[in-house]
């Protein structure tokens, strides 16, 4: 690891709104940490916490929180957050695949997966953050009705996801092969982070789908 990552994972630690393989907060995230009774927003694979900084921004009356294992990407949305004095949003280091350890039953209300690598190897499908493990694992935290938002740049994620949701028979609300000619009027969809911006020079369009996760 470079002196730089070493001296950002320093400084991170003394970050108040980073959180690290902790599951003290299980089941009061909003009492412990939020100090209020608001919804809990994750945002998976969060990266830099770009839509993470930036949800909580514009939705105070919500509490957001950024989960990815990167914690040299974690250090530059945590530092953004606190630098913009955003009290309603936060950042966990952990392991996805773990998520219902983090977690009390019900506790999150939305999710957000913001550009998630796509495994395209089809011996990988159950590391895709919308294959059927993973969903069952958010049905664990969340209660019926909860609204899960994918946004990629991946053609083959996207196919797989709304394969996937079909199969499950789990209603899918809205869906967009390209956010920016079919919404183009919807802020929180415009949301960019480093990585969308990178596909989008590139040529690639970003994919949306909305879905009720019962």
């Amino acid at each position: 690891m470079g002196k730089g990552k070493l001296k950002r994972f320093e400084e991170m630690k003394k970050f108040p709104n980073v959180f690290e393989f902790t599951r003290e907060n299980k089941g009061r995230w909003r009492e412990v940490f939020f100090k209020n009774n608001h919804p809990l927003v994750l945002e998976l694979a969060c990266g830099g916490g770009e839509y993470s900084v930036a949800l909580a921004g514009r939705t105070p009356e919500k509490n957001f929180l950024g989960i990815d294992i990167k914690g040299a990407r974690l250090f530059k949305g945590a530092k953004a957050a606190l630098l913009s004095d955003l009290p309603n949003v936060a950042f966990l280091r952990t392991h996805i695949d773990q998520i219902e350890e983090y977690f009390a039953p019900g506790e999150v209300s939305e999710i957000w997966i913001t550009f998630p690598d796509p495994f395209l190897r089809n011996a990988k499908w159950k590391k895709r953050l919308t294959s059927s493990l993973f969903l069952s694992r958010y049905k664990k935290i969340c209660p019926p009705g909860t609204l899960v938002h994918l946004k990629t740049d991946s053609p083959e994620l996207f196919a797989f996801t709304l394969q996937t949701l079909a199969d499950l028979q789990l209603r899918v609300l809205r869906q967009s092969e390209d956010v920016y000619t079919d919404f183009p009027e919807e802020e929180v969809l415009h949301i960019r982070t480093h990585y969308e911006k990178m596909h989008l020079a590139n040529g690639r369009t970003s994919k949306y789908i909305l879905f009720v996760l019962t």
